[in-house]
């Protein structure tokens, strides 16, 4: 999912999408640990994918405190 996806979405929505995709990286991390994991692939695709959520929540979170000082 693109960051200019992930904007179009409602705060809410992205927090729902960040836990599940946390879920899927401790899941992951399980499968690496007893040697199920195949596509190692997956790992970093989902740790970036955490990191676009964490950053677009962050932006709009600094730009509703700069609104309020206006």
């Amino acid at each position: 999912m693109k960051a200019e996806e992930i904007r179009a979405l409602s705060k809410e929505e992205i927090q729902i999408r960040l836990d599940e995709a946390r879920e899927e990286l401790m899941n992951l991390r399980f499968q690496q640990a007893t040697g199920e994991l195949l596509d190692y692939t997956r790992l970093r695709y989902t740790r970036r994918l955490i990191a676009r959520y964490l950053t677009i929540l962050r932006e709009r979170e600094i730009k509703e405190v700069r609104e309020g000082e206006v």
